[in-house]
């Protein structure tokens, strides 16, 4: 069976830049993905930035080009990933749709507003198959915590609470746009549920330093989920808690912990959180699954991804009715 060839339009980190930390796990980057892949071949690379360019043709030994245009005609790809800028997003899945490119694959998050969200959708349900790159829906830990919570080993859903701290100048929209797409996706993932925000206190979202506190609920159950988004700390935080009738389920970057219910060691007729010791360890396949989706797409057009436009899209309406709640407060 012939390999799908796979093309890239921006050449950044997410791109080819992060293969280089030797710290992450591998392959995490959309190059590196293609290249790991056994059905895929890595046809071409485009951007603008001609520096970028000849490191990512000196390190992937692929044509580069400075016109997407050119490159799709060229190179003619079955899968093109955008990893350029939110507000380029809509440009080049439109292009991809008029150059009749069978999969696209999307940056998070997968507009720069709602207007062209929307579109975007609009453009999956009638052309392309377009997956938003959600990674974390693709990543083995996080598919075995939706297990235990579909199984419903620890009873009901009462709860969550996500906080996310992501740069110490940072200012605390930014977090939310960028890596906040990531962190409400995750929760609607896992709670099958969408997001519904109602109000914010704390440090304005425009704000360097100090933590902004987010309520809001899941859509139809009415769960209640509260959001922490710090700036001003020198370290990194992406963590979920979901409280359950019989337990609590912990996870984020380094942390998966399951608590359940058991008779209480402290005091009689009472019951305590006994953590289970079960945990992830290993490589959780997080690029390298993504790119499995969109070659299964490829091979299959009726197929629907893990994450599509729509869930994309769900992000963004949630994000755009926290940024426009009175105006960041």
């Amino acid at each position: 069976m012939a390999k799908i060839k796979a093309a890239i339009v921006g050449l950044g980190r997410i791109a080819s830049l992060l293969e280089n930390d030797t710290l992450r796990e591998k392959p995490c980057t959309h190059a590196g993905a293609i290249a790991a892949n056994d059905e895929c071949s890595l046809a071409a690379g485009c951007d603008t930035d001609e520096k970028r360019r000849i490191a990512f043709a000196q390190k992937w030994q692929v044509p580069v080009y400075d016109n997407a245009k050119e490159m799709l005609s060229a190179c003619k790809p079955s899968i093109l990933s955008i990893a350029t800028h939110p507000d380029s997003h809509y440009y080049y899945c439109r292009l991809a749709a008029d150059m009749q490119i069978p999969v696209v694959i999307c940056e998070k998050p997968i507009a720069d507003n709602i207007r062209n969200a929307r579109k975007i959708a609009k453009l999956a349900a009638s052309g392309p198959v377009i997956i938003t790159n959600h990674e974390r829906r693709y990543s083995q830990d996080y598919i075995r915590a939706k297990t235990i919570l579909d199984e419903g080993k620890l009873g009901c859903l009462l709860a969550v609470r996500a906080v996310l701290c992501m740069g110490r100048t940072s200012p605390i929209i930014n977090q939310l746009w960028h890596d906040g797409t990531h962190l409400a996706d995750i929760i609607m993932f896992l709670t099958n549920s969408r997001l519904k925000h109602l109000r914010s206190w704390g440090a304005k979202l425009n704000s360097k330093n100090g933590t902004a506190w987010l309520q809001g609920e899941l859509q139809g159950n009415l769960v209640p989920v509260i959001f922490e988004i710090g700036a001003g700390r020198d370290h990194l935080i992406f963590e979920i808690e979901f409280s359950c009738e019989r337990g609590r389920l912990r996870i984020g970057n380094g942390i998966f912990e399951v608590w359940e219910s058991s008779p209480s060691p402290y005091a009689e007729k009472f019951r305590s959180l006994k953590n289970t010791g079960e945990h992830f360890s290993g490589p959780t396949g997080y690029f390298a699954n993504m790119l499995k989706d969109a070659v299964a797409c490829v091979r299959d057009p009726q197929r629907k991804p893990v994450s599509g436009a729509i869930d994309g899209l769900r992000v963004i309406e949630y994000l755009n009715s926290v940024r426009a709640w009175k105006k960041y407060r």
